[in-house]
């Protein structure tokens, strides 16, 4: 059983989350997007921003890039992205693991 967390409707249960790791200005966080299941089973979608791991309230922005790695990140989700009516796209998934290729040999 996943993580419990509260929500407007009640407590949720986070069934799935994507994380996207981000940095600004030497400052590092993710966003995040999580796949809950609230009161009576009805899915909820939570986007939102986490440092030291802990989710934060507030807006949560996502670059152009960060997009597509949300889109990639989805392949491996498909209960958020069946929940948001998204598919990933195959080039985006093949670009994204190139990146991270190449970001781990940094």
């Amino acid at each position: 059983m996943g993580a419990t967390v509260t929500t407007p409707w009640g407590k949720a249960e986070v069934v799935e989350t994507l994380e996207l790791p981000q940095s600004s200005g030497g400052k590092a966080f993710a966003s995040v997007v999580q796949l809950l299941a609230g009161p009576g089973g009805e899915q909820l979608v939570r986007f939102a921003y986490t440092t030291d791991g802990v989710a934060r309230r507030g807006p949560v922005t996502l670059r152009a890039e960060d997009v597509v790695r949300l889109r990639a990140g989805l392949h491996e989700h498909r209960g958020l992205a069946r929940a948001l009516g998204l598919r990933p796209r195959r080039e985006e998934v093949t670009a994204s693991a190139e990146r991270a290729r190449r970001d781990a040999r940094r």
